[in-house]
């Protein structure tokens, strides 16, 4: 008779890693956070630094900047 009240656990090791983000994230996480900044700082930043001069390529680059320190270090 198979006893089924065991658990079985499967042979999977987490490969997440604590960066300065509040959780433990893999490379997808980190880069769909860069992503999501990405879109929020560019919106911001055509909101309400755009009409005072500025062009938009410079927050784009400030968002590259931050998404590649994201990717690397969080």
């Amino acid at each position: 008779m198979i006893d089924h009240t065991k658990a079985v656990s499967a042979p999977v090791e987490h490969k997440g890693r604590k960066g300065f983000l509040p959780m433990e994230t893999n490379l997808f996480d980190r880069i769909s956070i860069s992503v999501y900044i990405f879109v929020a700082i560019c919106l911001l930043w055509l909101r309400f630094i755009e009409p005072l001069g500025p062009n938009v390529i410079y927050g784009a680059l400030l968002c590259v900047l931050l998404g590649i320190f994201i990717v690397r270090k969080g």
